[in-house]
């Protein structure tokens, strides 16, 4: 075990994943495998007493999130306290559960700013993906009903090989409702996205063009003096060095999960890491001193070749998530460095993705998640 070290930096940004309820079934989720194991989920004082503990810290910005937080019967009340502990807030919606009186609520109660996720551009795909036959309706709804109430329209579309294709019809979609923002999230493989991969992993030829139609784009909407900003988010999978994991464990960012877990990063639960709950201790001993966020911090734990590696201070090793998940050591370098001696996989993967083969996804939902409980 690590010996644990005092933080030298407080928590900025707090993810309150209120709940794993949802009433879609996406198969790339970043939910745990088995969300359906969890214990009970915190309750609405619970919430607020750790909102009030972040804040404290230093934590300014709060993301509620999910599974669906809109299942949060409590969630304008969540809202609300937020805003008067100074929080800025930001509600992390799939748009299911969303209505204008609704909507109108959480401004009353303080929210700033709303995210609307997207499966695809059309109504098929999306409801393929989302396993709901009303899902794109409500969601073209709800995001007309963003810009109608005086938010900035923030739209999230996680792309794959079921939908890059149609990437300048998304950006169309985005256009015609006049958003503000667009990410255009490539996959992640985490989660219900690692069960799913070779079903979802685009290949090289679809990134790259996708990335040269939205660049395309930018220049078209510069030109018309058009505000919108395209955010395109490339897979580590295609990348040679990986990304700092969370800004560095345990240095800005926390999540707490429905039962009231607390990670250093959304999918750290994974990990064979004891990690503390917020019911049985101080967030304050939690962030500085418990074993679970103390573990990646600095470079102590570093194998070779990270730990002689002149760029380790920029990566960190990379993801411990990714690592552990694709080689089995949560201390391992991240596969997708060129220089982990496990690259290997990550090119593997790539190769897998050239298959033209149609395969089967397995859907985020709590039957499946049983499943995965039962092992």
């Amino acid at each position: 075990m690590i010996k644990p070290e005092i933080a030298s930096r407080q928590p900025l940004w707090l993810l309150a994943e209120l709940t794993y309820k949802c009433p879609l079934q996406c198969p790339y989720c970043s939910n745990p495998l088995d969300f359906a194991g969890a214990g009970a989920e915190l309750t609405t004082q619970e919430w607020i007493d750790v909102f009030t503990q972040a804040r404290e810290m230093g934590a300014a910005q709060l993301g509620f999130s999910g599974g669906e937080p809109l299942v949060r019967q409590d969630l304008t009340e969540l809202i609300a306290a937020a805003r008067d502990l100074g929080y800025y807030t930001n509600l992390i919606t799939s748009g299911l559960g969303l209505n204008a009186e609704r909507m109108a609520d959480f401004r009353q109660a303080g929210l700033d700013h709303i995210q609307i996720s997207f499966q695809a551009s059309d109504e098929e795909v999306n409801n393929m993906l989302a396993g709901s036959a009303k899902a794109f309706e409500q969601k073209l709804k709800m995001a007309r009903e963003v810009k109608a109430q005086g938010y900035p329209m923030v739209l999230n579309f996680v792309t794959h090989r079921h939908n890059i294709d149609r990437i300048d019809r998304i950006i169309e979609l985005c256009i015609e409702l006049e958003a503000d923002y667009v990410e255009l999230a490539t996959c992640q493989y985490y989660g219900w996205a690692f069960e799913n991969r070779a079903a979802l992993l685009p290949t090289r030829a679809q990134l790259e063009k996708a990335e040269a139609i939205t660049q395309e784009y930018r220049q078209r909407l510069q030109a018309a003096g058009n505000p919108l900003k395209l955010i395109f988010v490339t897979p580590d999978y295609y990348e040679e060095r990986p990304k700092k994991c969370m800004n560095g464990w345990g240095e800005i960012f926390l999540t707490v999960t429905p039962d009231g877990t607390a990670l250093p990063c959304h999918s750290a639960r994974m990990l064979p890491i004891e990690f503390p709950n917020v019911k049985t201790m101080s967030l304050e001993e939690i962030w500085q001193t418990s074993p679970g966020f103390n573990y990646f911090r600095g470079d102590a734990w570093m194998p070779e070749p990270c730990r002689s590696c002149d760029e380790k201070e920029q990566d960190l090793g990379g993801c411990r998530c990714q690592a552990f998940m694709l080689t089995g050591d949560m201390h391992a370098t991240d596969p997708v460095c060129s220089k982990s001696p496990e690259h290997h996989r990550i090119l593997a993967a790539r190769q897998e993705a050239e298959l033209a083969e149609e395969r089967e996804m397995t859907y985020r939902n709590e039957r499946n998640s049983r499943i995965f409980c039962r092992g």
